[in-house]
């Protein structure tokens, strides 16, 4: 009985480790304006053979600011329109909001706090934006005292230290959106096609997206429906994905 029970503890513990081994299969990269640029990656699974879509926008904090763009009112605009309108180098969504469009968790735009922050399990993180640089907080570390230009709760984290969180839910897949910072002035916004949080998590941390960014924490943003990311391309153009229902914010990367 012990020894049975001995193989199935074994079993199940090589089945957990044994389904996430990505390894990248193309990567694609291009400039924007102000020390922008877009990386398109497309990565398989070696256990499962399934793919996985990331897009980056890589960006230096000397050179760009952080910018959390509110829509309170409607009619409220999808991301590619107010990237446009408020000329924006790149951005996603945000963070989550209830059924009346209210943003859950703290929010911080143009230095204006319009809601306050939340201590609750699923929204563990602040991604926030001041003079002194870009930042990934556990709520722990955040202090209304730092006087922040821009701010978003949201969650859960995902890479800490440059290590993948554990027990992260690893049986729902969705589309993700997540926000990301390394080395100095190093941060990036990013989307990634359908796979679970935990398979995001071990994606960010083994795989090496970007040769100049290693990814020190990661913070995941509002996904599912809500996922869409936009990059302004150096003639102009924009490479988009659209998001499928209307969100109450976005993040975005302004020139300084």
């Amino acid at each position: 009985m012990g020894a049975k029970r001995s193989a199935a503890v074994l079993f199940l513990a090589v089945a957990a480790t044994a389904h996430a081994d990505w390894t990248i299969l193309s990567a694609d990269s291009e400039l924007g304006g102000t020390s922008v640029a877009h990386r398109h990656v497309v990565l398989e699974d070696s256990q499962t053979n399934q793919r996985a879509t990331i897009d980056l926008a890589l960006f230096s904090t000397k050179s760009c600011a952080l910018r959390v763009i509110d829509q309170p009112a409607p009619p409220r605009s999808d991301l590619a329109r107010v990237m446009r309108q408020e000329g924006c180098l790149a951005g996603v969504n945000g963070g989550y909001f209830d059924p009346d469009y209210a943003p859950i968790g703290l929010l911080i735009t143009d230095g204006k706090m319009i809601a306050p922050l939340q201590r609750a399990k699923l929204i563990t993180g602040v991604f926030a934006a001041s003079p002194h640089g870009t930042r990934i907080l556990r709520i722990r570390e955040f202090s209304q005292q730092q006087k922040f230009n821009a701010a978003i709760q949201c969650g859960p984290f995902l890479i800490d230290q440059g290590r993948s969180i554990r027990g992260l839910e690893n049986t729902r897949t969705a589309r993700r959106t997540f926000a990301a910072v390394g080395g100095v002035d190093r941060a990036a916004l990013g989307s990634c096609s359908d796979v679970s949080l935990s398979e995001f998590a071990k994606i960010l941390e083994t795989t090496g997206l970007a040769k100049d960014f290693k990814i020190q924490r990661a913070l995941n943003l509002d996904g599912g429906s809500s996922s869409s990311f936009w990059f302004k391309r150096a003639n102009g153009s924009a490479f988009s994905i659209s998001e499928q229902k209307t969100v109450r914010d976005f993040v975005a990367v302004m020139p300084k």
